[in-house]
């Protein structure tokens, strides 16, 4: 698999979790700032929560990492979680939007 095939892997992985409270997945709502493959196949995501003080900060980035280690020849997953710059509804995908009304 190339390192292509592998991101897409990886973005269908995140479209697999969700923000419990809101009913769209973390890569549409665009929790997600980055997506970097290193050699040997050593994932780095840098994340944002909705807020900082979101419930579920405990949870998000573990689970991210854990369907992230899931997908076939991730090798190892280090995720970054930051609030610069901070998140906003116009980092949301289109189909976010639709689902949640803003459009």
């Amino acid at each position: 698999m190339n390192e292509q095939e592998l991101k897409e892997q990886i973005i269908l992985a995140l479209k697999g979790v969700y923000d419990p409270e809101i009913p769209v997945d973390v890569y549409e709502l665009g929790l997600i700032y980055d997506i970097k493959i290193f050699p040997v196949n050593n994932v780095y995501i840098l994340m944002t929560l909705t807020s900082p003080s979101c419930p579920s900060a405990g949870s998000i980035p573990g689970e991210i990492e854990e369907k992230v280690r899931a997908v076939e020849g991730v090798n190892d997953v280090s995720v970054e979680l930051t609030f610069d710059p901070p998140y906003s509804t116009e980092l949301m995908s289109e189909v976010a939007k639709l689902e949640l009304g803003f459009m």
